[in-house]
């Protein structure tokens, strides 16, 4: 078969009935642990003034931006990340709420950067804040969400880790060892990349700042160096039955250069992918971009639909709790209308309207065919019930797909009887 004239470009995707099924999943796990956990939806544009990511995002991502000149000859940029976006929406906003802020959004974004696993130019992010608590309380908040968040998507103690730093630490020790202010981002940048640097290279740039790879290792392998915020968050954690799952780990900065304080990643226990969220205290973000005219702390973290994917799908029980939901949900309807006999269409257009109007997600053949046909058809769409409008009318008969069983009624109280049926266990996809 020939190649198609058009394509999804690279790093881009097309999501088929099955796969936004998977998005969807991912999207409501989202969206109900963090409604669980106190936290009200947002949304920003897609599209921003390229200035607003200039502004102190720093590290790499300037080089990634999908940026254009409009029609209006305005610079813009398809977001590459939410905090910005959102840091603006709050500085125009907050005085019309109380404090704190617990807000989350489900959002796209786009970087140009190479497509691999895990990554790709577009992807979704769930990205979750808090503004307006300065105290590490915050942070321990925002740390168990993202907790909650994995075991909602069925991972268990032993599957992932919240790898737990503070970039003041960092800060401290380059103070002590007479690395100039202004050099710091460069420090912490070299941090940053310490486990994935080729060892000669990481060597040369420590030696630039006059310091060696024994140092700085020394540094991250002392428990010693663990700051007030990351005890006091540890402890909290533990009161909430969740500090198995975090760790500290001062080999965490962070790339983005808005970050002022605490940082934190998820991994897989493993480490066979990169981190599965991630983010930190940005109390200085909010001054930064409205010059000054509101001071809120901040933070917050996002997490990808890309690599909570790749790990759902690679650990059994999650990627099991996951086809269990695609099977109740994935289903194109819950009753498929089978027209047995044609001179009763106009009877079962009318069953149809009344399924549907009352809440069953229905379906029926378009045009005339045989019986055999219309069942597989049913099958194929997921339906649970097929019900069968034969010369028998106003009499109807329900096929139970699932196990091979029937039940019988009437068309006059069709939406009754079949919105029992639906409550009622059928087989697996009840189970």
């Amino acid at each position: 078969m020939a190649a198609l004239a058009f394509q999804a470009l690279p790093g881009f995707r097309d999501f088929t009935p099955r796969e936004c099924a998977v998005r969807n999943y991912l999207f409501e796990t989202w969206r109900s642990v963090a409604r669980r956990c106190g936290y009200v939806e947002y949304e920003t544009p897609i599209v921003e003034d390229t200035g607003l990511y200039l502004k102190k995002s720093g590290g790499e991502l300037s080089s990634q931006l999908f940026r254009f000149e409009d029609q209006g000859g305005r610079d813009v940029t398809l977001r590459p990340e939410v905090t910005a976006s959102l840091a603006r929406l709050v500085a125009e906003h907050q005085r019309n709420f109380p404090k704190p802020l617990k807000w989350f959004e489900i959002g796209q974004c786009f970087r140009y950067e190479k497509p691999q696993k895990g990554r790709g130019r577009e992807f979704h992010q769930f990205n979750v804040d808090i503004f307006g608590e300065a105290g590490p309380a915050a942070d321990a908040e925002l740390i168990s969400l993202a907790i909650e968040t994995m075991l909602a998507f069925g991972f268990v103690a032993g599957d992932f880790v919240v790898r737990v730093s503070d970039r003041n630490a960092w800060i401290s020790f380059a103070e002590k060892h007479g690395i100039a202010e202004d050099r710091i981002p460069e420090f912490l940048g070299i941090i940053d990349k310490i486990e994935r640097e080729k060892p000669e290279v990481l060597e040369a740039k420590l030696a630039a700042l006059s310091l060696t790879v024994a140092e700085v290792k020394g540094f991250i392998a002392d428990p010693a160096n663990a700051s007030p915020a990351y005890t006091a968050i540890k402890e909290d954690l533990t009161a909430r039955g969740l500090g198995e799952f975090v760790e500290l780990d001062l080999s965490i900065v962070r790339g983005l250069a808005y970050y002022t304080g605490v940082v934190f990643e998820v991994f897989d226990s493993s480490k066979s992918m990169r981190a599965v969220a991630g983010g930190g205290r940005y109390d200085t973000l909010i001054s930064t971009i409205s010059e000054g005219t509101v001071d809120l702390p901040a933070t917050g973290f996002a997490m990808g639909d890309y690599v909570i994917r790749n790990l759902i799908e690679e650990t059994t029980h999650a990627a099991m709790q996951m086809e269990v939901w695609l099977q109740r949900n994935f289903a194109g309807c819950d009753v498929y209308v089978v027209v047995a006999d044609e001179e009763k269409r106009a009877e079962s257009l009318k069953l149809v309207t009344d399924l549907r109007r009352a809440g069953i997600s229905t379906d029926f053949p378009l045009t005339a065919a045989k019986v055999g046909k219309q069942f597989q058809n049913a099958e194929k769409a997921g339906a649970r019930f097929a019900l069968v409008v034969g010369a028998e009318y106003p009499e109807l008969k329900v096929k139970i797909l699932t196990s091979r069983t029937e039940a019988s009624g009437t068309a006059e109280n069709a939406v009754e009887w079949i919105t029992d049926l639906l409550h009622q266990p059928d087989g697996p996809l009840l189970a």
